[in-house]
């Protein structure tokens, strides 16, 4: 029996580094580079700091909230009843403050977001980006919020001159990490799976873009996480500056 499970171990562990081997992907210049908005550029503080106001100080419940408003993203994407994304988060707001007794209007929820639509982005994404642009890279935004979100997103945090496309899931009336977002956005830009990457600080969605054939790239934002049950990211680093310094040594 001892025998049998070290040969079951061994064979397990065999197949494990083998899928490992296979799932990673030589690193090669993307034509098109996607990039997750919220956390990944701009810098959460201030909307974090409204929402934990409004839910009596505890920050805690800040973090439970952004968990609630994905959660029930995807509960709309599976129900196939597309919702804005600003409408969820104001929903899922009012129930976590109704779990703790707390009294939240709908008018309270929707003025305690409406700092997401200013957000400054985070110290390295300028340069970054602008370094990029410069080498020839194609960028565009692939964000969970609204398109109106998006371009105030942008132009507020100055961002708006490093990209080619704003563009939203909106338009596709699904949210990522729904493999469907991905296919639809490497299509939209007439370029093969294989020739996107995206760039996100949230593990279920390089892990949604990898699944759906890009190539991915995973900034590690403080409390961001990779999900263990995903392929590697071809890029993982922990500043923007960074993940472009890979991406300028690619050969054109």
């Amino acid at each position: 029996m001892v025998g049998a499970a070290s040969i079951l171990t061994a064979n397990l562990a065999y197949t494990n580094n083998k899928t490992e081997l296979m799932d990673k992907k030589e690193l090669t210049r993307p034509k098109v580079i996607f990039f997750d908005v919220n956390e990944t550029l701009l810098d959460l503080a201030p909307l974090k700091s409204s929402v934990t106001q409004a839910l009596g100080g505890r920050q805690e419940l800040g973090s439970l909230w952004f968990t609630t408003l994905l959660q029930y993203s995807l509960v709309a994407t599976v129900g196939c009843h597309y919702q804005d994304f600003s409408e969820i988060g104001a929903a899922t707001l009012r129930m976590v403050a109704k779990n703790q007794n707390i009294e939240l209007t709908e008018e309270k929820a929707k003025e305690t977001l409406k700092p997401i639509l200013s957000l400054p982005a985070h110290p390295d994404v300028p340069d970054a980006l602008s370094s990029l642009k410069d080498a020839g890279f194609r960028l565009v935004t692939l964000t969970n919020s609204s398109n109106k979100a998006v371009a105030a997103q942008m132009a507020n945090s100055g961002l708006k001159k490093y990209f080619d496309e704003l563009w939203s899931v909106e338009d596709i009336a699904l949210y990522k990490p729904h493999r469907k977002v991905y296919e639809w956005a490497s299509g939209k830009m007439n370029i093969k799976p294989g020739g996107a990457m995206l760039v996100a600080a949230h593990g279920w969605d390089v892990a949604g873009a990898h699944w759906a054939g890009w190539q991915t790239a995973f900034l590690s934002r403080p409390g961001q996480q990779l999900y263990p049950l995903a392929p590697v990211p071809e890029i993982v680093a922990p500043t923007l500056i960074q993940v472009a310094e890979k991406l300028l040594d690619l050969k054109k």
